[in-house]
């Protein structure tokens, strides 16, 4: 799309660039908008109107409607806009195009621009000031090649950039009021609070001249339109509130600049300043009356400006606090003009407009190494900092290994052996969310005086309950131990927890209340103790999954096609029951002999997670009854996070049996949301909250546990009986839709939309024990954490996986250290 205006020959040799371009011309459309320039441009464009579609415009449209008119004639699925004094490199349409290609979301990519010869900055990103003025940062700087990372931007130049047309048609175009400047800059603006993306990609490159258009016309016209187009821009896209806090310092400072730039004293009609009173009239410059004929004609179209903002307003998605990281640095006075730059201070001192409040910094910790091969805790993490990373800036750091699934959330590490490596995280922060042991073995996050969620999904001490069984009882009793006063130490410090359920819920609130947390400060400020724990379960994506390759039949030796297929996702851990399920099978493959059962997971990806006494019993009875490799298959490392839909969908029914016990009745089995996610019947054991779901909700069955009989009919039920596996089928994808991401962490959300501390810690501090170090709130001690640190802790591990598997189990351990502190390779 390019629109010409005085500048036929800039047209023509654009044109030629185009044709050359690494594209094939069977897709490339090329539209040409004459647009009114009274000279000989229309005869010369004539010269390739055979390569072109050439429209005549009878006036001039402005950039705005010229583009518009273009658009309006076009029949492609994405419109590259292109200055006509610009010149695009040989691949600039190829990699614009594929990064549209990496999600439906991208509603517009946005071209590095450099100048004619290539050496500096023309366009490498977007930023806006406060009051209204988009901009360019580096603009003018020799590029060295810094800024060539692949980006979210507000907005991309004009020069140079792409929109999806199906978007570029529900955004309405550009708006014909601004007819040139920031049109570019509201139209991201709007594509962003629609929830699309506008991407950075400096692999699609282009070469522009600058303003050749403007160079017929005074410099003052320029600023008229600037100075309007900025008030229109904030008017348009701010929300309520944020127009409230910002639009009047925005008309003042538009005032004191148009002054300042004639360099005239607003002063100088004071009745105390002398001067000539028969003189009716002052010389004006013509640069201070544009800024002030901007504000004037703001008013003038006010009406319109108020129905397009009602028109915006409606439709938004996002909230300005979601896209204040596109915003940049806002606090850009621009104008090196002494007067001006006095008159910004006295604002923004005086009105506060930097002072409004921006994204929030919140920091993610967990235990479990974070990447591509993750475990429920990791998984948790990472979908909370990525749920988050839309209002907020979140940095997830992991106490083993962390590797980034995307660039919307900022990934690290920190090392308990080291407890200052958080320190600088924990300054950063507003919110602090932390899961496992992180408060004990780093002081500086027990100390914090930030706001701290704690997220005791994971009971650990009833799982110890169940995981110390084999030990001595001083050994267990000291696992169960350690686990609970980590618990209580957590619940003693933090301002909010989520848990999982309501099951869970209650059981957390009875703790909480032995601990002193349920008192007159947390009862008054809600006596349902909703600001104090809430319910936050796993979730699942919102959309859903879909099989990219092959994982289960021709690729697992002994799985074909036809077969029919239970799987079992996640690890196999003591608190559940393979060999009840592993016996039923033995059973219904006499038979059925096409039923194959596969384990997912037996070896965890957090090292410091042993191998448990229930993967070699699986493994030997599996073994005993001739069943390993025919009818149970053991996957033997651990399938990655964003492969785990190929196995599901290859899959019949998703299963999970466990014992009952205290920790079945207040867990959460994570795994059975992959079912939900996948769409499976799911067959498990009654007696956890998902029990109660599954028979509830008609999702497949939930049978007593170790009741092998029961668990055959249900499996064979639901693999073979065609009506009941389509009835369970429908019920799973009603009752999904609940268990998604954003609705299980809405109250997350909503508490960091406003975070605040604990009532009976606010309580605590006005009476002189706010300091975490020194006190807890109403006087509770800490809890002593029984958790050792350094060597004595070493030797402790050592011992423990000792005796959960002896020297092997201690010399893979040591090993495993060993990998992770290796320096890293040159």
């Amino acid at each position: 799309m390019l629109v010409n205006f005085r500048g036929a020959d800039d047209t023509i040799e654009c044109v030629q660039g185009l044709l050359k371009l690494e594209w094939p011309s069977e897709l490339l459309e090329i539209i040409v908008v004459e647009n009114g320039s009274g000279d000989d441009s229309l005869e010369k464009l004539q010269s390739i109107s055979g390569q072109v579609t050439l429209i005549e415009s009878s006036e001039n449209l402005g950039f705005t409607g010229g583009c518009n008119l273009g658009v309006s004639k076009s029949t492609g699925e994405f419109i590259a806009f292109l200055n006509n004094d610009a010149k695009p490199d040989s691949g600039w349409i190829k990699e614009a195009i594929a990064t549209f290609a990496a999600g439906n979301n991208i509603g517009a990519v946005a071209s590095k621009v450099l100048d004619w010869e290539g050496d500096r900055v023309d366009y490498i990103g977007a930023a806006i000031t406060w009051y209204g003025m988009g901009y360019k940062p580096h603009a003018g700087e020799t590029d060295r090649g810094a800024w060539n990372d692949e980006r979210d931007v507000l907005f991309g130049t004009g020069a140079a950039m792409f929109v999806r047309a199906s978007v570029f048609e529900q955004i309405g175009g550009f708006d014909d009021s601004f007819f040139m400047f920031y049109d570019d800059v509201d139209l991201g603006w709007r594509l962003n609070l629609l929830g699309y993306r506008f991407r950075f990609q400096p692999k699609s490159l282009a070469f522009h001249k600058h303003h050749a258009s403007m160079n017929k016309f005074g410099n003052f016209r320029e600023t008229y339109l600037l100075e309007r187009n900025a008030l229109y821009t904030l008017y348009k896209n701010l929300d309520d509130e944020s127009l409230a806090q910002i639009f009047p310092g925005a008309l003042l400072l538009a005032t004191r600049r148009a002054v300042a730039r004639g360099e005239h004293d607003s002063a100088s009609l004071d009745l105390r300043v002398p001067g000539n009173d028969d003189e009716p009239t002052l010389p004006i410059s013509k640069q201070t009356m544009a800024g002030i004929y901007a504000v004037d004609q703001f008013v003038e179209l006010l009406p319109e400006m108020t129905k397009a903002r009602a028109e915006v307003q409606a439709s938004r998605t996002v909230t300005d606090r979601q896209l204040k990281r596109l915003f940049g640095n806002t606090d850009e006075p621009a104008y090196p003009i002494e007067k001006y730059l006095r008159g910004y201070e006295k604002i923004v001192d005086s009105l506060g407009q930097l002072r409004i409040e921006g994204r929030r910094h919140i920091l993610v910790i967990t235990g479990d190494p974070v990447g591509h091969q993750m475990a429920g805790p990791a998984i948790r993490a990472w979908n909370i900092a990525k749920l988050l990373s839309d209002e907020h800036d979140v940095r997830l750091v992991s106490m083993t290994k962390a590797v980034a699934l995307d660039d919307a959330v900022e990934v690290g590490v920190i090392d308990h052996h080291h407890p200052n490596s958080v320190v600088e995280h924990e300054k950063w922060a507003d919110v602090i969310i932390v899961q496992g042991h992180a408060l004990a073995l780093f002081p500086s996050l027990e100390t914090s005086s930030k706001i701290l969620v704690v997220d005791v999904y994971d009971p650990l001490h009833l799982e110890q309950l169940e995981q110390g069984k084999g030990q001595t009882l001083k050994v267990w009793n000291k696992q169960v131990t350690e686990a609970t006063d980590a618990l209580n130490h957590q619940l003693l410090l933090g301002d909010f927890f989520l848990c999982a359920s309501e099951r869970q819920r209650h059981f957390w609130l009875g703790q909480l209340s032995a601990l002193g947390r349920v008192n007159p400060y947390t009862y008054s400020r809600d006596n349902d103790l909703d600001s104090l724990i809430a319910e936050a379960p796993f979730g699942i994506a919102s959309v859903d999954p879909v099989q990219r390759n092959p994982a289960l039949r021709g690729v697992v030796p002994g799985i074909n096609e036809g077969d029919k297929i239970i799987i079992w996702g996640g690890g196999i851990y003591n608190w559940f029951d393979p060999d009840t399920l592993i016996r039923a099978v033995a059973q219904l493959a006499v038979r059925h002999p096409t039923i194959r059962l596969f384990f997912m997971g037996v070896k965890h990806p957090n090292p410091a997670v042993p191998e448990m006494e229930a993967v070699a019993a699986a493994r030997v009875l599996a073994d005993q009854l001739g069943l390993t490799g025919k009818h149970v298959f053991f996957n033997e490392s651990w399938v990655p996070y964003g492969d785990r839909q190929d196995y599901l969908l290859e899959a019949d029914v998703g299963v999970s049996t466990h014992f009952q016990h205290v920790e079945t009745t207040f867990s959460f089995r994570t795994r059975i949301l992959d079912y939900l996610w996948a769409g499976l019947p799911i067959v498990t054991t009654e007696g956890d909250s998902f029990g109660s779901l599954v028979e509830k909700e008609a999702l497949g069955a939930s049978v007593p546990e170790r009741d092998q009989a029961a668990l055959e009919s249900a499996l064979e039920r639901f693999l073979f009986d065609d009506d009941a596996i389509a009835a369970a089928r429908a019920n799973v994808s009603r009752v999904r839709q609940a268990f998604t991401w954003d609705k299980a962490l809405a109250p997350l959300v909503e508490f960091c939309r406003n975070p605040q501390q604990a009532a009976d810690k606010q309580g605590a501090k006005k009476s002189g024990k706010g300091k975490r170090a020194k006190g807890i709130p109403n006087g509770i001690p800490k809890a002593k954490s029984s958790r050792s640190t350094g060597l004595r802790r070493d030797i402790e591990r050592a011992a423990y996986y000792f005796q959960q598997g002896g020297p092997t189990a201690v010399v893979e351990r040591i090993r495993a250290r060993q990998d992770r502190n290796k320096p890293p390779a040159n």
